[in-house]
């Protein structure tokens, strides 16, 4: 039988707290899978030669949807199911290539409930390669209040991120 799926409760998160880290090894495939999963064509995102004779850049490099959606794994690896991201805005600073190391890091800002009842937490994340912070990002996040409680079936006025 499988263990149960995880699910963080908002009471037991505080301000401050670190979310563990999450290593990347990144590769080509990363790079050119993520470009072609968001249909992004563009040649620095799959084409070796272009990028470095063309772009200027050491290699292919990341994409922006592809760097977003390894931004929404590492926030809900968190959360668990029942986390529901709500907003996510990010900065990217600099390229990731082929043969880096990204790292997420990530620490919670705030933590409380709206109107609603609905629980956030609102969360500061970085992906950095070594020394050097490559993108930030802030994300608000609905966790549940209860065991009953469950953001992904919240509708209409009972949702305001």
């Amino acid at each position: 039988m499988p263990a149960p799926a995880k699910v963080l409760m908002l009471d037991t998160v505080k301000v401050g707290e670190h979310l563990p880290e999450l290593p990347v090894q990144v590769t080509a495939t990363t790079v050119i899978l993520g470009a072609l999963a968001s249909r992004d064509w563009r040649p620095m995102h799959h084409d070796r030669d272009f990028a470095i004779n063309r772009n200027g850049t050491r290699d292919i490099f990341m994409n922006t949807p592809n760097l977003a959606a390894w931004f929404e794994r590492y926030i809900t690896d968190w959360t668990g199911s029942r986390g529901r991201i709500g907003k996510m805005k990010f900065r990217m600073r600099d390229s990731i290539f082929p043969g880096d190391t990204m790292v997420f890091r990530g620490t919670v800002q705030q933590v409380g409930t709206d109107a609603t009842g609905c629980g956030w937490t609102d969360l500061h994340v970085t992906v950095g390669v070594g020394e050097k912070m490559c993108t930030e990002c802030h994300a608000r996040v609905a966790l549940p209040t209860s065991a009953s409680d469950n953001p992904w079936l919240r509708r209409g006025t009972q949702w305001r991120p």
